[in-house]
């Protein structure tokens, strides 16, 4: 059963002034990518355009774009809904997201520079403060903006797009809550190396704990998964 719009309305943030067509695409995308819009809910567009006091017309033009995205699906009858991955679809979005990643991996190292150095540091320490405080959902985004971090340098932005992208439509299953914390601590041991490779500039090391990585992390997203099918709200 589909939560109620009330559930997630409240996350949503309203301009000061008049709330335009781009602004309410990006709100909903936010709140669908941060996950507090969970898959398989609705989104009523009368509800969504009460709150931002617009009328339907842009409500609905953000949610064809969403759907061009693959963040939000929509069935004649049944209005628009959160999309909800399948085992399979989430697996095989892991994979792509290990591949962009493998893509440009050694040429960020290779350009790589303090600052970069600094900011990798500074979020590998806060995910470790995520790990100790049990705090999955800040552990999720903290482990996104890792790697893009790692990622950063390449000068690929064509790719760091298409990559995120993909990251986009695998946020909204909160894959990290699937997981046990030990299964998250083995990942940030993998961070660790991923890390120290980094800092040593030693990029085939790295791209070489980065599929090991992705590896571990789709074996354990799909052993959690169970052959379950999908991570709705119903």
């Amino acid at each position: 059963m589909a939560a109620d719009a009330s559930d997630w309305v409240t996350q949503l943030r309203r301009p000061e002034g008049y709330a335009t067509g781009p602004y309410v695409l990006s709100e909903l995308r936010r709140v669908i990518v941060a996950g507090q819009m969970k898959p398989g809910v609705t989104l009523p567009v009368d509800e969504i355009g009460a709150f931002f006091q617009v009328s339907r017309i842009p409500v609905r033009e953000a949610l064809k774009t969403l759907i061009g995205e693959g963040l939000v699906r929509h069935q004649p009858r049944g209005g628009y809904t959160v999309t909800v991955l399948s085992g399979p679809e989430l697996h095989e979005l892991y994979l792509v997201r290990g591949a962009l990643e493998a893509a440009a991996i050694e040429a960020a190292t290779a350009a790589a520079t303090v600052d970069d150095d600094a900011r990798a540091q500074a979020i590998h320490r806060d995910l470790t403060e995520a790990i100790d405080a049990d705090d999955v959902h800040r552990y999720q985004i903290l482990s996104r903006a890792f790697h893009e971090t790692l990622l950063a340098p390449c000068s690929m932005p064509r790719l760091l797009h298409m990559l995120g992208l993909v990251a986009d439509l695998t946020e909204p299953s909160q894959a990290m809550s699937l997981l046990d914390s030990a299964q998250r601590a083995e990942l940030q041991t993998d961070h660790a190396l991923m890390l120290d490779a980094f800092l040593h500039r030693d990029g085939a090391r790295l791209s070489a704990a980065a599929r090991g990585h992705h590896g571990r992390l789709t074996a354990y997203i799909d052993e959690a998964r169970n052959g379950q099918g999908d991570i709705s709200v119903s």
